[in-house]
């Protein structure tokens, strides 16, 4: 891929407003459509972008796969510690009302910490899966069928 200038040049721009756009959909998720999931899956389609762009050995060199095997985990974690800070706190698994004095501060902060999670498992997932997949060097032959 190291010929296609224009290629290398267009992602180069365009991959950090893929992930400012995906960011804008995190936080404004409870706003308007879009949430965790959304925004994780327009994060890491820049990330297989750039190691489709660049290659997958760079791609593993910026987005290290020890970082994002710790990422997928945090986020689950960070989904259900939220949920367990309710039952602490007196109300029921996974209600937000209970995270704060004010019941609509509660319900921000519950439904952004949760979001949050997903979003960083979906991101660390799709793109390990990815990686996985694309660091498979097993060429397919004539003679193989």
């Amino acid at each position: 891929m190291r010929h296609h200038l224009v290629l290398r040049v267009v992602s180069k721009l365009l991959i950090p407003f893929i992930i400012l756009y995906g960011l804008y959909v995190q936080f404004h998720g409870d706003f308007s459509p879009g949430g965790g999931f959304q925004a994780g899956v327009i994060v890491a389609a820049a990330i297989i972008l750039y190691a489709l762009i660049f290659g997958t050995d760079r791609a593993k060199q910026v987005f290290k796969p020890r970082i994002l095997m710790v990422m997928a985990p945090l986020g689950v974690m960070l989904f259900a510690l939220t949920g367990y800070a309710a039952l602490a706190l007196g109300g029921n698994y996974l209600d937000y009302d209970w995270l704060a004095q004010n019941d609509t501060a509660g319900q921000h902060i519950g439904i952004l910490t949760v979001e949050f999670g997903v979003f960083l498992t979906v991101v660390s997932v799709m793109a390990l899966i990815f990686l996985a997949f694309a660091g498979r060097t097993h060429e397919i032959h004539d003679d193989d069928w």
